[in-house]
């Protein structure tokens, strides 16, 4: 991505990681993007170079004994422990728990700035996959300080290390792909980011 604030191509690449973060393989808002990653028309479209992202396009299309549902269910919902829990809170407490002060912070800053995030279920609104859905929401209504402090302040102190965790365990070819291509494009949001990244102690 050439700058932060090209609001179209920020919204396109943050709703699609954020559905295939959040949504199973097989749902309506993700499947249509699965079939898209296994093959290699997308490539022209990421705010990417095309070069860098050849060896993660290789990796969608590479084949698994384990179903892609199976490895959803197996890295979002359980029922055993999470690889790599999708939620802030769980990297940012202490104790490593959901609705952690980290979350609390989050639904402040959301009040304080009018965000209304309604989530599918009891369930905290600092998912890696939601965060990246709320940004481009964002994006597209051209709320682009909110965007900005969202990826500051709320996810980019954490998801480098949920990343790094979830690419690294993820056991599955295409999930492995898409933790890389998250870790290029939070990167190349970072690098162009006008406001510091906040700098939160990590516990995991």
């Amino acid at each position: 991505m050439k700058e932060i604030s090209d609001s179209e191509s920020f919204a396109f690449s943050a709703r699609v990681l954020g559905a295939l973060f959040y949504f199973a393989p097989d749902s309506e808002q993700a499947a249509p993007l699965v079939d898209a990653l296994t093959t290699d028309g997308w490539l022209e479209e990421w705010p990417l170079q095309a070069e860098r992202l050849k060896p993660v396009a290789e990796a969608f299309k590479a084949s698994a004994s384990e179903p892609l549902t199976e490895a959803w269910q197996r890295l979002f919902i359980g029922p055993f422990a999470l690889p790599a829990p999708p939620w802030g809170s769980v990297w940012l407490d202490r104790e490593s728990v959901l609705f952690g002060d980290s979350t609390l912070a989050l639904r402040q800053w959301m009040r304080e700035n009018n965000i209304a995030f309604e989530m599918r279920q009891n369930e905290p609104e600092d998912h890696f996959g939601t965060l990246l859905l709320l940004a481009a929401w964002l994006a597209e209504n051209s709320r682009d300080a909110q965007r900005d402090q969202l990826l500051a302040w709320h996810l980019l102190p954490w998801s480098t290390r949920f990343l790094a965790a979830f690419s690294e365990k993820a056991g599955h070819p295409f999930y492995h792909a898409l933790g890389e291509l998250a870790v290029m494009t939070l990167a190349d949001w970072r690098s162009t980011l006008l406001i510091p990244v906040a700098e939160k102690t990590l516990y995991r």
